[in-house]
């Protein structure tokens, strides 16, 4: 702790301290001339001691302090006239007192022991060995104190200093000692399992060397040989024991250097009591053995030759490997320690299994039977073959010789391997061959579909087929098709064609098996061409065609929106009946054998004429005029409808169902025809009832006054006899009358007059109806007078009225 008058200005540091003198420093302050430095014990009684110094020292010692004490230590500043300009305070303890020697020695080449008497306050001792120019030293806390790393069998001056907190002490009076001689270095061998050979370097100095060996663990005597050699043996020793070697050197004086220990084991007995087991599956050898005392490891050898084969390991057993087949190895074991290897066992001999047969062949002779041969295998005395197929069955032959024979089966794929045998075991598996033989045929081929070009074939999967091949054969034409598939399609053929089919089965590995038995499959017959159809009564008509399949059956079919309508023949024609009218067919033709049906022929169109409507009617419209009506027939789009008689005809053609005829006679008889026409131009010529137009009109129709209450109705009559009735329309009342067919008038009595009256004359047909066309005359009846007044005749002739004006007298 430092303390200072003016803080920062004056400060003091200590530079070293001994037992009795502190050395310190101090900076300089400005004006000061001298520097006084006083050190005072502190807690303690004594007087303090004093030292000065110009003002151009600021280093000083202060002596003659009290060892192992704490001082106050003060440095002072003075100008020139005395006075303090600065003061700087610290507090210091004084090392320990200094030790004295009271021993120094050397047990160790490298070293020196010193003894001395501790001294009071001292925390540890630095010891100091001189060498002339060079020195060594060593701190230690307690007597006694060793300075190593000194050289061998030379003289030191040794001093001690004690040391505290404060510093050390000055150097003891020194004492001089002198280190041993060094160590021998030793180089120890066991050149047998019962000796050790220890050998070293001459050492400085020395004059002779004491060597002395015992069992490291104690036990047994311990031998000691002084030598002035720098070797030595020792005989007669344990093998694979570990002992332990002592030796140093002596100088003149007899004072004996440093030792070297050295523990050396003897080398191992031999192993002894061998065994040898041979794996041939991983061609190893696993060799055994006893214990052999003091071994750490042993090395198994096997040789054959040049070649040589090892392992180590540090128990009792070990394992070869890679041993070759087919070989005699002699085996040698040593047992090895730190000291060296036994010497070599008797040999022991192995066999090892035979190798692989080599030069393996397969042969085929004969489908079905495999012959298997090989060449001769070393150490082999007997062979058994294995063959074993694809879907896991497997055979064997056991034999002495070279050869086998195995059964064999059609698309299986066979593996064979050969061993050897002998004392040692199997051969290790040499390489396995596989045998594919061809693949089987099939043998179920089922046409499933054929037609008149075409023939389908499936057939069930065989063993060992890839692909399968197919042909068809007819005569000098062959059709192939190929596929993985069990099926195949013939295309092309000829139709009602016999063919030669085989299904060949196919290996990548065997190729074809051509040993697959053929079958016959027939086409379906070839297509009938119908050369013409005949349809000149209908509704029967004949289909001609050309054959030319062997023994086949045709069938005709002519189709439409009517139906189906069939005929069968084997022949070149056939007829088919009771087609309806009115329609369309189409015919085709098909033949048909056992081995199939052809495609249908093309087809012929057939229109059948049309239907004859099922109903028609005649009626009559006017004396000249009848309207013909009649019900659609089916395929007809025109009509011509002729009324002929011997006075003429009328016709008319039309798109309708009805037809207005003109120029008609009253009163004759017609035939009635009806041409019911398709759009092809086929013709249905329809015959129905003759038809008789109605009796003609009565002419000069006149009205005659009976008294007062009476007319007569007087007419003409046309051609033909025909019964009339006439008829007045009035507003008071409709008047009839109907005369004999004789008479050409009627009379009708108890008439109105002052009335108007429509007068119509008209015949009578035999279901007793009247015409309705006649023409109508108006007569007005008046009561007195001698005329009838102005009669009106209403035509319809161009819906015009005609009047006549008539005058009749009165009776």
């Amino acid at each position: 702790m430092v303390a200072s008058l003016n803080a920062g200005d004056f400060i003091i540091s200590i530079c070293d301290v001994t037992s009795t003198s502190i050395n310190l420093r101090w900076t300089k302050f400005a004006g000061a001339v001298s520097y006084q430095v006083t050190a005072t014990p502190v807690n303690m009684l004594g007087p303090s001691i004093f030292a000065l110094f110009n003002g151009v020292t600021l280093l000083g010692t202060v002596a003659s302090l009290r060892p192992n004490t704490v001082h106050t230590i003060k440095v002072d500043a003075f100008d020139k006239n005395g006075m303090l300009l600065a003061e700087a305070l610290t507090m210091q303890l004084t090392a320990p007192e200094i030790p004295i020697i009271d021993r120094a020695y050397s047990k160790l080449s490298n070293s020196i022991t010193v003894e001395w008497t501790p001294v009071p306050g001292a925390t540890s001792y630095l010891l100091t060995a001189q060498d002339g120019e060079s020195f060594i030293e060593t701190i230690v806390t307690n007597s006694p104190g060793t300075v190593s790393g000194l050289k061998a069998a030379t003289m030191y001056k040794i001093t001690i200093r004690s040391v505290n907190a404060g510093g050390r002490s000055q150097a003891s009076l020194p004492k001089k000692a002198k280190t041993v001689l060094a160590a021998p270095i030793l180089d120890v061998s066991s050149p047998s399992s019962d000796s050790i050979l220890v050998q070293w370097e001459a050492v400085s100095m020395a004059v002779g060397f004491s060597v002395s060996i015992m069992r490291s663990n104690g036990l047994g005597r311990m031998w000691k040989e002084n030598t002035t050699n720098t070797s030595l043996t020792f005989t007669s020793l344990d093998a694979g024991t570990l002992y332990t070697i002592k030796a140093y050197a002596w100088n003149a004086n007899g004072i004996p250097g440093d030792d070297s220990t050295y523990n050396q084991r003897t080398s191992p007995h031999a192993p002894a009591d061998i065994q040898v087991s041979f794996d041939s599956g991983t061609q190893k050898a696993t060799v055994s053995w006893m214990p052999t005392e003091g071994a750490f490891s042993y090395t198994v050898t096997a040789s054959s030759g040049a070649s040589k084969l090892n392992c180590s390991t540090a128990s009792t057993s070990c394992t070869i490997s890679a041993l070759q087949c087919g070989t005699e190895y002699t085996l040698s074991i040593l047992a090895s320690n730190d000291a060296g290897s036994s010497h070599s066992t008797a040999t022991v001999s192995l066999k090892t299994v035979a190798c692989a047969p080599r030069s393996i062949l397969i042969q085929e002779d004969n489908p079905g039977h495999l012959s298997v041969s090989w060449s001769d295998a070393e150490l082999g005395d007997y062979y058994v073959a294995f063959v074993k197929s694809d879907d896991g069955l497997e055979m064997h032959c056991n034999t002495s010789l070279t050869q086998c024979n195995f059964p064999a089966e059609c698309g299986f794929t066979y593996f064979i391997s050969v061993f050897a045998y002998n004392e040692a075991g199997q051969s290790p598996l040499g390489d396995v061959f596989n045998y594919t033989t061809a693949p089987c045929c099939p043998g179920d081929i089922n046409p499933v579909f054929v037609s008149s070009d075409t023939a389908q074939l499936v057939w069930s999967p065989v063993r060992g087929a890839e692909m399968y091949e197919t042909k068809a054969v007819d005569g000098n034409h062959v059709i192939e098709c190929n596929d993985t598939a069990t099926a195949c399609t013939l295309s092309a053929l000829q139709c009602d064609t016999v063919y030669n089919v085989t299904v060949y089965s196919f290996s990548e590995i065997k190729g074809s098996n051509t040993s697959c038995a053929p079958q016959c499959v027939t086409t379906a017959p070839c297509s009938p061409e119908i050369k013409n159809v005949s349809k000149d009564t209908f509704p029967i008509i004949n289909v001609h065609w050309q054959a030319t399949n062997d023994e086949a059956t045709y069938i005709v079919t002519a189709k439409g929106e009517a139906g189906l309508y069939h005929c069968t023949s084997s022949g070149e024609f056939c007829t088919i009946t009771d087609l309806p009218c009115g329609s369309i067919f189409s015919i085709s033709a098909v033949a048909q054998t056992e081995a199939g049906q052809s495609l249908p022929s093309y087809s012929v169109p057939l229109e059948t004429v049309p239907c004859c409507p099922a109903d028609l009617k005649v009626i009559q419209v006017t004396q000249s005029v009848t309207n013909v009506s009649w019900t659609s027939g089916t395929g007809a789009q025109t009509y011509v409808t002729i009324l002929e008689s011997p006075k003429g005809q009328s016709k008319c053609h039309t798109l309708q169902n009805h037809c207005i005829l003109g120029c008609i006679s009253c009163g004759t008889n017609y035939t009635v025809a009806l041409k019911a026409i398709s759009a092809t131009g086929l013709t249905a010529v329809c015959t129905y009832q003759d038809y008789s137009s109605s009796a003609c009109c009565p002419l000069g129709v006149k009205l005659y006054l009976l008294g007062n209450n009476g007319i007569r109705i007087c007419w003409r009559t046309s051609v033909g006899s025909a019964n009339y009735r006439a008829e007045l329309y009035g507003s008071k009342g409709i008047f009839t009358c109907t005369p004999s067919s004789a008479l050409s008038y009627c009379d009708i009595t108890e008439i109105l007059c002052g009335d108007v009256y429509t007068v119509m004359v008209s015949p009578v047909d035999e279901m007793g109806s009247k015409l309705t066309f006649c023409p109508q005359k108006i007569y007005s009846v008046t009561c007195s007078g001698s005329s009838v007044g102005m009669v009106i005749f209403r035509g319809k002739r161009n819906a015009e009225y005609t009047k006549f004006w008539m005058e009749t007298e009165i009776q």
